[in-house]
């Protein structure tokens, strides 16, 4: 009999074991094994396009805020990006609840409708005369309202798979939400070449241009997926052992776990708040992508919707692979190792991009007329500031806005800082990320995990809303010296958590001295 380590290396990308198999004790017949495997994988599709969803404005949602509402400053774009989670907040335990009681195609179905129904708002929040900026902010909340069926996708596969598929599908699952993170990005890059001016569909008031053209494509993506979800999706629910239940709304996994005493919540409490960071960190570091390059390397707002959506681009690729291979290693090495050496790789990644050096960022000045601006004095320091000269006054201005004082006297971000800052937050996410969910479905055990996972998407989504708001706010007033320096301060403080409740991060199993895999 191969063991599981062995096992676990010949399991495809998108699959599962193959039916019948006695390594894991698994009985199924083909025809189950198959159907489970499908619904499994449109439930992956599901979760990239979630993630499409969130990604596939993010590079332009601040250029498009500032074209459709001059009042909206840095501020403001921290509120709609975190509106977005605000949003996925409140619907995720709405949602986990009802998968555990009711088919779960249906919050799948409902929150996907939402979904599509926001994107078209979306593509419409310049039409009004004013307050166009709150449409926007509504808009995206919504979006995020339907992203709360990530719990409902979690749970099912958590239910759907064995102890020992657990890591794998939430690797697999993580993987495509990853890719999610990738194409969405790209799509962005790739609407840009139709410029901000675009075409106008004039019998229905719509403009089909670089901010608009991404939300329809993932409405249509959307009604894609609702298709697949009632023509293909079936319930499906395994125990630890792969073997099936008897119903999928069965107490038969929560009478399993009552019996045992239920799991360990100083574990759960820990993983969540843990979790909190790891989307903390990763949700601020989206946000200040856009502002931090148009103020340090001077870039345009198509230059910088362009250059950004490669970088989260990259990005995402960067984190398929470390998905790929943290399936691999956790199985030498441990899944706590793993989230411990994440978080620390997080941790140099913001440290590498505090400023250093001695050259100041280009001064942004929108009030001078000529192309002359004297030194300023900054102190017993005389900065040299500058604009390029510009034969149009009307074009866009670049470079660091003099509205933000620390432009005067904080060190430029050099792009080999931001380059290496990238590849470890890179790196550093997603093992953290995939590790959090295969963790905390373990150490839950078999009862339903619909509330739970709620939960846990819930916290993921106030680090949305509150990474945003913090680092826009931070950013503004303080500049990145002090920003970065409290990402690093919130980092080394989940660090010192997870060495306190390590021993405790094992699976539900596991801590009952349960056979983790039966006999064959």
């Amino acid at each position: 009999m191969a063991s599981p380590a062995v096992a676990g290396e010949q399991e495809p990308l998108l699959g599962g074991r193959g039916p019948g198999s006695r390594e894991w004790g698994m009985v199924e017949t083909p025809e189950h094994f198959r159907s489970r495997w499908r619904s499994i994988r449109v439930l992956y599709l599901t979760m990239f396009l979630s993630s499409v969803g969130f990604s596939i404005v993010i590079m332009s949602i601040w250029p498009y805020l500032q074209k459709i509402d001059r009042t909206a400053d840095a501020g403001f774009l921290g509120w709609v990006i975190a509106s977005f989670s605000l949003g996925q907040m409140v619907a995720s335990p709405l949602f986990g609840l009802w998968s555990n009681h009711r088919p779960r195609r249906e919050p799948l179905t409902v929150s996907i409708i939402i979904a599509v129904a926001a994107n078209c708002l979306y593509a419409y929040v310049h039409l009004p005369t004013s307050h166009n900026k709150y449409y926007m902010l509504a808009a995206r909340a919504l979006v995020g309202f339907g992203a709360g069926n990530v719990a409902v996708v979690r749970s099912y596969i958590a239910g759907a798979t064995s102890l020992q598929e657990r890591t794998s599908s939430m690797a697999n699952t993580s993987a495509c939400q990853a890719l999610g993170f990738i194409l969405g990005p790209v799509f962005q890059t790739c609407f840009a070449l139709i410029g901000e001016r675009g075409v106008t569909w004039d019998a229905i008031k719509l403009q089909i241009n670089m901010y608009t053209a991404p939300v329809l494509l993932s409405a249509f993506l959307g009604v894609i997926n609702i298709i697949l979800i009632l023509t293909v999706l079936r319930e499906h629910r395994v125990d630890e052992s792969g073997r099936q239940y008897k119903s999928i709304n069965s107490e038969e996994g929560a009478d399993v776990a009552s019996a045992r005493g239920g799991p360990d919540h100083l574990a759960v409490v820990a993983t969540n708040v843990l979790f909190f960071v790891v989307l903390f960190i990763f949700a601020l570091f989206e946000t200040i992508l856009t502002p931090l390059t148009m103020d340090m390397f001077a870039w345009t707002r198509e230059q910088a919707v362009l250059y950004d959506g490669i970088t989260l681009a990259a990005l995402g690729v960067e984190a398929v692979i470390v998905f790929l291979g943290v399936r691999f290693l956790s199985k030498k090495v441990g899944e706590r190792a793993i989230l411990l050496g994440g978080l620390a790789t997080i941790w140099a990644g913001f440290f590498v991009l505090l400023p250093w050096g001695h050259r100041l960022p280009r001064i942004q000045w929108q009030d001078l007329h000529n192309n002359t601006v004297p030194n300023t004095t900054f102190g017993e320091v005389v900065l040299p500031l500058w604009k390029a000269p510009r034969e149009d006054h009307s074009e866009e201005p670049t470079g660091c806005p003099i509205q933000q004082a620390w432009c005067l006297y904080t060190p430029a971000v050099h792009l080999a800082q931001f380059l290496a800052s990238v590849l470890l937050v890179g790196m550093g996410y997603p093992a953290c990320n995939v590790m959090s969910y295969s963790l905390y479905s373990k150490i839950l055990g078999p009862e339903p995990q619909g509330v739970y996972m709620g939960w846990l998407t819930a916290a993921g989504s106030g680090a949305r809303i509150l990474g945003p708001v913090f680092i826009s706010q931070a950013y503004t007033a303080w500049g990145p010296r002090w920003a970065f320096s409290l990402v690093c301060a919130v980092v080394a403080l989940a660090l010192a958590l997870l060495a306190a409740v390590y021993r405790r991060l094992v699976a539900f199993s596991a801590r009952r001295g349960a056979p983790q895999e039966p006999p064959s």
